[in-house]
């Protein structure tokens, strides 16, 4: 005699636990999404004919390296007003910039500068229209700066001593003592 399991037709409850369910892993916006961008050919929009290295997002913000204008600038763009924003003071011919990363606000803009073959972190505040360099008195190569979310301090990459360690630095240039692990 053959014995056949009939399954449970669902109930109500169990599709709204599932739908739930669904909720909590997924979120409200599915990731990633898509950004709808017209494309410029002239360069004034996010989407451009245009060489884009080392994007980065915070908020409603999207700051990135292009090299639209023959040169190699930093350029932010607001998601919610779809442009990009001028940076006044931000992008000289003496500087060659790379890694940028920007607070929630908009407001500070931290990245990589090169000039006369020496790299720094510099932070640029919208604000002032200032361009400050961070660590001064650091002799090191430099890469992959980023901003806290307050915007009070600023990490990145140094190479000293011939090794890649993590430093952390004041809005302001003060160097913030990071604890170390003694080695095994």
């Amino acid at each position: 005699m053959e014995c056949r399991v009939r399954p449970r037709p669902y109930t109500p409850i169990f599709a709204l636990i599932l739908v739930a369910i669904a909720g909590l892993i997924g979120g409200c916006t599915p990731y990633p999404r898509i950004i709808e961008s017209a494309f410029d050919p002239g360069g004034r929009s996010l989407n451009s004919p245009f060489n884009e290295q080392s994007p980065d997002i915070a908020g409603r913000y999207i700051v990135f390296v292009s090299e639209r204008q023959r040169r190699q600038n930093i350029y932010l763009y607001d998601l919610q007003t779809n442009q990009t924003i001028d940076l006044p003071g931000l992008n000289t011919l003496t500087t060659l910039a790379s890694d940028p990363d920007v607070s929630s606000d908009g407001r500070y803009i931290v990245f990589v500068g090169n000039r006369q073959d020496r790299s720094s972190i510099y932070l640029y505040d919208r604000q002032t229209r200032q361009v400050r360099e961070i660590a001064a008195n650091l002799r090191a190569s430099v890469r992959n700066p980023t901003i806290s979310a307050d915007s009070l301090r600023i990490a990145f990459e140094a190479s000293i001593n011939g090794q890649w360690d993590i430093l952390v630095y004041t809005r302001s240039g003060q160097a913030i003592e990071v604890p170390t692990i003694p080695p095994l």
